[in-house]
Parts: C-alpha cells; sequence; structure tokens
C-alpha cells in the first residue's frame, strides 16, 4: 500500500474541531444539522471557502464533511466547523445513517455530490459559490438537488432560458450572504481614484472562458497606471494564479511585474479576500464573473469597465444583462483604454442603470437581509423535507395516505 493510499485508510472518518486532530467513531459523531459536502480536491477549495464563514457564524450545527484526504488537511486550522474525511460511499453512507444531519448543502455540482444525493432521510440544497452570468452557473444537474439557492431574479430567468422540464419552484431566491460579512480593506485609505484590475481565469473550457488577462491584461493595467493620481490594485481569480495555460501565465507575470515596477500606493493581491479589495475600489475592470456582480451589490454609485473577450457586444448584452448597464471594452476598443479609464472616473452616467441592475440580480436587499432570508429559507427547506419524511414512514406503517 502506498504512503498516501494509507494515510487515507488511517484517517477516514477523523475530525478536525478548531484546528485539532481528535479519532471518533461512528457512535461519537459531533452533532450537526447541516453536512457541508464537498467532493473537491485543494484547487477548488476557494468554492467552499467563502461559505465557512456563513455557517460558522450560523444558528445551526454544520459539519464540513470532505473526500479527499487534499482538501482534508488544506482545512486544518482555517475552520472552526468541524472536518470529517470520508473517501468512500460506503463510508458516506454510513456516516449519513449513523448522524443527525438534516440537511446536506453543496456550493458546486462536483460528480460524487451525486453519491450524496443517495441519502433521502435529508433535505439537498445547492448553493452554488457566487452569482455570475457564466454557462457553468447553470447546469441540469441542479434538477437533481431539492432545493437550488440563487441570489435573484436574474438567476431565475437564466435557469429557466437554460433548462428544458426544470421545476422553476425548486428556485429560492435569497441574494448573497457572503455580501454582508464585514471584510476589512487590505490596503490604507488613498488620496485619489483606487482603480482594481480583476480578472477571471480561463474556465474548463473555451464555452467557459471569460478572462481578459491574455487578450487585453497588460493593455489595461498599462491604461490604469497612466491614470494622474490613481491607485492601481491588481486581484486576480485564485486559479489565474496557478494556471499553467501559456498565455495566461505570461499576461500574469507581466502585470506582476508592471505593478512591482510602478511601486507604491500600487498593489498585487493574489491571496486577498476579494470581498476586501472591494471595499477600496472606485473603479472595477472585470471580466463576466461573480466579482463584477458583488462589485455591483457593494459599490452600485461605483463605474464598472467590463471586458469582453468575444467582442461580440450583441451576445455579450443577451447573455449578460449587466453589459446593458455599464461600460464595456473589446477588441475593437482596447487602443482607447486610457480615455474610457478616465471618461469612466471623471463622468460616471450609468449610475441609475446599474442600481436597476442591482435589484435585478440581488433583489431590493440590505444589509443583513441576505443572510436572514438565506438560514429563513434553509429552516423552511429542512422543516417541510422533515414533515414530508414523517407522512412517507407514517404511510408505510400504515397504509394510510
Amino acid at each position: 500500500m502506498s504512503r498516501k493510499a494509507a494515510r487515507a485508510l488511517g484517517n477516514r472518518l477523523r475530525q478536525y474541531g478548531q484546528g485539532e486532530s481528535d479519532g471518533f467513531t461512528l457512535t461519537d459523531i459531533p452533532h450537526a444539522d447541516i453536512a457541508l459536502h464537498f467532493s473537491d480536491p485543494p484547487s477548488k477549495l476557494y468554492q467552499l471557502q467563502q461559505w465557512l464563514p456563513i455557517f460558522e457564524q450560523g444558528p445551526r450545527p454544520t459539519i464540513v464533511v470532505t473526500r479527499t484526504i487534499e482538501t482534508y488537511d488544506a482545512l486544518t486550522g482555517i475552520t472552526s466547523l468541524p472536518v470529517l474525511l470520508v473517501p468512500t460511499f460506503e463510508e458516506l453512507m454510513a456516516l449519513y445513517d449513523t448522524a443527525s444531519f438534516r440537511c446536506v448543502v453543496y456550493v458546486n455540482n462536483g460528480w460524487s455530490n451525486f453519491q450524496s444525493l443517495a441519502y433521502q432521510e435529508a433535505v439537498h440544497i445547492h448553493v452554488n459559490h457566487g452569482e455570475s452570468d457564466k454557462i457553468c452557473m447553470v447546469s441540469n444537474q441542479a434538477k437533481a438537488y431539492d432545493r437550488v439557492f440563487v441570489a435573484g431574479q436574474a438567476a431565475i430567468e437564466r435557469h429557466r432560458a437554460a433548462l428544458a422540464w426544470f421545476d422553476e419552484s425548486h428556485l429560492v431566491p435569497v441574494g448573497r450572504p457572503q455580501l454582508d460579512l464585514a471584510i476589512a480593506s487590505p490596503v490604507p485609505p488613498h488620496s485619489g481614484p483606487t482603480i482594481t484590475y480583476a480578472p477571471t481565469w480561463e474556465g474548463e473550457d473555451e464555452a467557459n472562458n471569460y478572462t481578459s488577462i491574455d487578450r487585453y491584461g497588460v493593455a489595461l493595467i498599462q491604461a490604469a497606471l497612466a491614470q494622474p493620481g490613481a491607485r492601481v490594485l491588481y486581484k486576480p481569480h485564485p486559479r489565474v494564479v496557478t494556471s499553467t495555460t501559456p498565455a495566461i501565465r505570461s499576461a500574469h507575470d507581466r502585470i506582476t511585474r508592471e505593478i512591482t515596477q510602478a511601486g507604491a500606493p500600487h498593489a498585487s493581491l493574489p491571496r486577498a479576500d476579494i470581498l476586501g479589495v472591494i471595499q477600496a475600489t472606485d473603479l472595477l475592470i472585470s471580466d463576466v464573473s461573480s466579482v463584477t456582480l458583488d462589485f455591483l451589490y457593494l459599490r452600485p454609485a461605483s463605474p464598472i469597465l467590463l471586458c469582453d473577450r468575444r467582442s461580440d457586444p450583441d451576445r455579450l448584452a443577451e447573455d449578460t444583462p449587466l453589459a446593458r448597464a455599464v461600460t464595456t471594452i473589446d477588441a475593437t476598443t482596447i487602443a482607447d483604454a486610457p480615455a474610457l479609464i478616465d471618461s469612466l472616473l471623471t463622468t460616471d452616467g450609468n449610475q441609475d442603470a446599474r442600481i436597476q441592475m442591482r435589484t435585478f440580480y440581488f433583489g431590493d436587499l440590505s444589509p443583513g437581509d441576505s443572510t436572514r432570508r438565506f438560514w429563513s429559507q434553509l429552516d423552511r427547506a429542512i422543516d417541510e423535507h422533515d414533515a414530508a419524511v414523517r407522512t412517507l414512514l407514517r404511510t408505510r406503517v400504515t397504509g394510510e395516505v
């Protein structure tokens, strides 16, 4: 047996509590109402990490269920939630049959989610890991979950347009609880405007590729650095930093050098919390991504320069409603980037349209509303599913309908 296999076997069904390792057995599982199921490797851990504070601060006890030892180890010390390593389907079903879980929550559509969905006693809720107009935000796999929590009307219409034979009543708009978190800015105040370039990554395939970094990134950074008195921040998607695609790697390295050579107050912030970076940003340059919509929610009075990788404005406006309310840039206008940025910093004519779009994407929410709505709807789903399970059990015992 390999060292890795032996280690995985020896660590099965262990628990991390407050960062310390304590063994347990199926007769000694920590009580929790919610299993937060995550089956992917550490490269996708950013999808889970944004939800950890919500469940750490939430009213219901939660356990994180991981399926790989690498992710289990990576979570050491970064969450106060208990973390279990449950590699196999047999162990997962044994855990679910023994534990007190009333709800299983999923932050993505990892393939082993469908092992977890085999358990019938708990309600299964998909919450995704952001709100964006990327096509990967809608999957036919949504039909497998009991409920799919979404941000607002834009997500409802996105599902409606993409899925046939989908029961739309399974969609539950809750806003985006992460945007209620108080995240400190990673940079000090600046006397002039702060421009942030926050490109997304290249996706798993070309259809999911929305990044601007390989096509416009260097030109955009140079245009931003040319603005008098402005501070420029570079906050790439975590998977831009680890990309092995030559064009992405080259552009990222070049941008990092440009920022470094420009010196203070400019900064490259690859590991910073994007929500904290947004707090310090007066103009966001980004792509079709959750970052852009998070900025729309948190800073609706601040302008956005939205990058169109495909230089197809009609398609962009159809697929991305936000594009109708912001300034866009593509291959036909990238040469004008310095003037476009200067114009957005001095004359912003899209503020009213952005505020309307904010409501379309997230609803008419105030700070704290998303979190309250999220937990209220989760409680409702748990209670309704519990009642349905009790009815089924009674029917099996008595034969009554």
